[in-house]
């Protein structure tokens, strides 16, 4: 079996590109003029007004009440898994189908990732997977779901939206109301992506986003946490900011805080990033929609947006057959110079984290196997 079609059908599409990239930023707006004008100003560091400006365009654009610029996703992962009180000997549910960061940000708590299964139409976790593991294996006690086993709380449930495609958030947060657990939506990828009309990242919580340089916007490294809580958001940007009170000219903190804000040069860029997000989504909706109709008749099946979802289709992806196949079509493709990727490896099946508590994940084991990203980027 050959991928030749495949290969020369994405060639084509990136045609002024003779290697051609996974998924790399665009800067054809005022990227120059804003990084010039923060460095102008003296103010490149964690003060300054392209940080205002960037947390309110982005408040702007989802429609959620707050939102507090941070350093990458991963920082805004761990501040949003802090404020909500993950702390140590605490678990936190997610799925094992995700980037090494959101894990990794539990573990930073001293807590412990539960791994549940994700779904077949969305990638993100199951509902179901969920429902049944706290029926299964879990008690609630003094208005706090307790692992049977080991009787200690389960802090927060962390659902991943993967490659932009949103998770099945109203039916997740529907089962963890009934058990006060906060859900907290690790949305790294899925800016400019809606679930159900809303924006994701505003139906937990809070949410989370990444801006690294490979997102669909980029501020070269930087995060965002966003929520409709007044209080939450207070409470993520004084941790985000070394938990330093208003004193004057003192430096006074109240609590173990972070340095996490954004600087003031990275928002510049991201500034400039945000005026072009609604065109970075159609076009890159656009180039989806071609491959969906090309894969049509190949042997790779190209992943559609669940319902209910309008995603920013940040990674494409398609399916194999089987392991074998996979790896086929990843050694034809890259040996032509298409930069396609395997989906990371399990996060369940990493050295670290392979003794933590998991049901049986077939569905994400069989992913694991099968899924390959396809180049991606916004074509200029």
């Amino acid at each position: 079996m050959s991928f030749e079609k495949e290969i020369k059908f994405i060639k084509d599409i990136y045609s002024y590109r003779k290697t051609v990239p996974l998924h790399e930023p665009c800067f054809k707006g005022k990227e120059r003029e804003y990084v010039n004008a923060a460095i102008d100003s003296t103010f490149v560091s964690s003060v300054g007004e392209y940080v205002n400006r960037f947390e309110t365009m982005v408040s702007d654009f989802t429609g959620i009440k707050y939102a507090c610029a941070v350093s990458n996703g991963t920082s805004a992962l761990h501040t949003a898994l802090v404020s909500v009180g993950t702390g140590y000997g605490d678990y936190v549910i997610t799925q094992p189908l995700t980037f090494v960061a959101t894990v990794n940000a539990i573990s930073y708590c001293g807590a412990e990732p539960i791994f549940l299964d994700v779904e077949k139409d969305t990638l993100g976790l199951s509902p179901e997977a969920l429902e049944q593991f706290i029926h299964r294996h879990t008690t609630f006690k003094d208005n706090r779901l307790i692992n049977k086993e080991s009787r200690k709380p389960i802090r927060a449930c962390l659902p991943v939206n993967i490659f932009g495609h949103a998770c099945r958030m109203d039916r997740i947060v529907e089962i963890c109301s009934e058990y006060n657990l906060p859900v907290i939506e690790d949305c790294a990828e899925s800016l400019g992506s809606f679930y159900l009309e809303q924006h994701t990242g505003s139906f937990g919580v809070c949410g989370t986003f990444s801006l690294n340089g490979n997102k669909i916007v980029t501020s070269g490294g930087g995060g965002v946490i966003v929520s409709n809580n007044k209080t939450l958001a207070r409470t993520v940007k004084h941790l985000s900011t070394t938990a330093r009170i208003s004193a004057g000219y003192e430096f006074i903190h109240d609590q173990i805080g972070y340095n996490y804000r954004m600087p003031n040069l990275n928002a510049a860029l991201a500034c400039a990033q945000m005026e072009n997000l609604s065109d970075f989504v159609e076009n890159k909706r656009v180039l989806a929609a071609a491959y969906a109709s090309f894969f049509k008749d190949s042997v790779l099946d190209f992943f559609l947006e669940p319902k209910g979802c309008r995603s920013n289709y940040w990674l494409n992806a398609v399916l194999a057959e089987d392991e074998k196949m996979r790896d086929r079509f990843l050694e034809e493709a890259n040996c032509a110079g298409i930069l396609a990727r395997p989906v990371w490896r399990l996060i369940s099946s990493l050295p670290m984290y392979k003794n933590c508590t998991a049901d049986s994940l077939e569905t994400a084991r069989d992913f694991e196997k099968r899924i390959v990203n396809i180049p991606s980027s916004v074509r200029q």
